[in-house]
């Protein structure tokens, strides 16, 4: 079934993301780099049509290096700059800069030459909730300019900040009305782009673990003791024993289990992973 999920204040934000576009040389799309393509919202893509655009792979670091190059090559054949990020990591915010600028190299050039000495580059800093908009943005400014947290959510309204020869506008995350695909609901979920309690964690991390059995057996077999090969009936029940989340009578603790095991799985625990790769036509 698909899921809605589109809250007011998302709705009034991609209202004035379309008013405050006028205002901007370049808009920053943030995405994850687990889930490229997942956590890119289709209306915020035609929203910013016309744009120059930079798409910033975040939270490279969590994801399988591998895959993310292909997402790389795979974003350069259909026309779009993209870079992976890692915002901790100063040679990424480096290349994040040189990219801006490279991009707007024009319409600064247009205002040397109408006499404007300095003109700050500014930037729209946008994408899906929990895809790392605000930390990219503090890394940016070298101060904790944007409230940040583990969930989706914390940002609420859009506000200018200052970095550097930067000006950038934060901005909520935002969904679209209808998700459609039960495989991206599941991505969304598993990586945090969506709150816990719209969907079944329970049934988020049976799915996940049994994606990753296929994807990453050797990380699941080291981390959680099972045999993916072997242990098919119910792996995310087995772990659970593994890991010791039991209840009294020795029963399998498994939401307390789905918890931990989404919680790894987020903070990269588990090991790098990617949870899409781009289809090759």
């Amino acid at each position: 079934m698909a899921t809605s999920w589109f809250p007011g204040h998302m709705a009034r934000t991609l209202r004035e993301i379309k008013e405050m576009l006028k205002q901007v040389d370049l808009v920053i799309e943030t995405c994850d780099a687990r889930i490229p393509s997942a956590s890119r919202n289709p209306e915020l893509l035609r929203l910013i049509r016309g744009k120059p655009c930079l798409l910033v792979l975040n939270k490279e670091d969590l994801a399988d290096p591998a895959v993310t190059r292909l997402w790389l090559e795979h974003f350069k054949s259909q026309g779009f700059e993209a870079l992976p990020c890692n915002s901790i990591r100063r040679s990424s915010l480096k290349q994040v800069v040189l990219s801006a600028r490279r991009l707007t190299q024009e319409k600064t050039e247009r205002a040397l030459a109408k006499g404007r000495i300095f003109r700050p580059i500014r930037i729209l800093v946008a994408g899906i909730p929990n895809t790392g908009k605000s930390t990219l943005i503090n890394a940016l400014s070298a101060r904790k300019a944007a409230p940040t947290a583990d969930k989706p959510g914390v940002t609420r309204q859009l506000s200018w900040i200052k970095a550097g020869p930067l000006e950038l506008l934060d901005s909520p995350g935002v969904l679209w009305p209808r998700i459609d695909s039960q495989v991206r609901q599941r991505h969304l979920a598993a990586t945090g782009a969506i709150k816990d309690n719209l969907l079944s964690s329970e049934d988020i991390a049976r799915q996940t673990l049994d994606e990753l059995c296929q994807l990453y057996p050797d990380l699941i077999r080291q981390r959680y003791l099972i045999d993916p090969p072997e242990d098919r009936l119910d792996r995310l029940e087995q772990a659970a024993r593994n890991r010791g989340c039991l209840m009294s009578g020795g029963r399998a603790d498994i939401d307390r289990f789905a918890a931990v095991f989404l919680d790894e799985l987020r903070g990269g625990r588990i090991g790098r992973i990617s949870l899409e790769r781009p289809q090759v036509t």
